[in-house]
């Protein structure tokens, strides 16, 4: 079987099971969200060269204790809303923390910060994840498939726009392919889709009334921004571990990690946005 092809069945299979899992119900999406945290704890353990065992269970645990006590226990409102603010301060400061990994020459990574990142890089971001999904009330789908939408449509049109006509390189010591023109490329079509997104996806009488506009439009250029960065420093790790993917686990594409780099590092501040947003309102 030739790689292309490969590489077309595994994508194909990872949308379906994708989006199969978000449209099915609240709990498949959950249950898909923890296999997906597993995985990549165990691909990020090998790529920092750590014993996976209590990194995988601790995250577990606490994704699973999290994510029950959110969804079930919605009557303990403000206990919730002290806990998800603990957990975004913690995701913020160990985001920082890797912008700042991404520009240091260092090729080591110390104890204290491996396990750092297994919490805030890798752990927690899951978490907001599947928060983000439940937009300012219950569960809807259609949240999290724009995101996913989002993030295709920048990577796509970022490669399709780079690899045509980039000429200056973005970051080339971590991602040689990556160029400026394409960023640009990505972060406008991106928009374009954020636009779309919610005009056709998402009614703008669900989310902010006459907003929805705007608001999707601003996810969209974060999306393209942060997600960049979050896809450049999985590489720095990589490149550390002197690796080409994270994982073998989808054919052509490499690892879940891989998949989901862009997706983990933006959640956090996507929930962040959220979180401003209800404030102004």
């Amino acid at each position: 079987m030739g790689e292309t092809l490969k590489r077309a069945i595994s994508g194909a299979v990872y949308i379906f099971l994708l989006l199969a899992c978000i449209l099915y119900s609240t709990e498949s999406f959950l249950i898909l969200f923890g296999i997906f945290l597993i995985i990549s704890l165990i691909e990020f353990c090998n790529l920092i060269q750590v014993n996976k065992i209590i990194p995988v269970l601790f995250g577990t645990s606490i994704y699973t204790s999290v994510i029950i006590f959110s969804n079930y226990y919605k009557s303990k409102f403000e206990i919730i809303q002290t806990l998800d603010n603990i957990l975004l301060i913690t995701t913020l400061i160990v985001s920082i923390k890797c912008i700042f990994f991404l520009f240091d020459n260092k090729s080591k990574i110390d104890t204290f910060s491996k396990y750092l990142f297994l919490l805030g890089y890798i752990t927690l971001p899951f978490i907001f994840i599947t928060k983000i999904s439940f937009g300012i009330n219950n569960y809807n789908p259609k949240i999290i498939i724009g995101l996913f939408i989002l993030i295709w449509t920048n990577d796509t049109f970022a490669y399709i726009i780079g690899k045509s006509t980039g000429k200056h390189k973005l970051f080339e010591k971590i991602s040689p392919k990556k160029t400026v023109e394409g960023f640009f490329g990505g972060l406008i079509f991106a928009i374009f889709a954020g636009y779309l997104i919610s005009s056709y996806l998402i009614k703008p009488s669900t989310q902010f009334s006459n907003k929805s506009m705007l608001i999707w439009m601003i996810i969209a250029a974060i999306v393209a921004v942060i997600g960049t960065v979050g896809d450049l420093i999985e590489s720095k790790f990589k490149r550390i571990a002197g690796v080409k993917d994270s994982g073998k686990i989808m054919p052509g594409h490499g690892g879940v990690l891989d998949r989901l780099d862009s997706v983990i590092f933006v959640a956090p501040f996507i929930f962040l946005f959220y979180k401003i947003l209800n404030y102004v309102s």
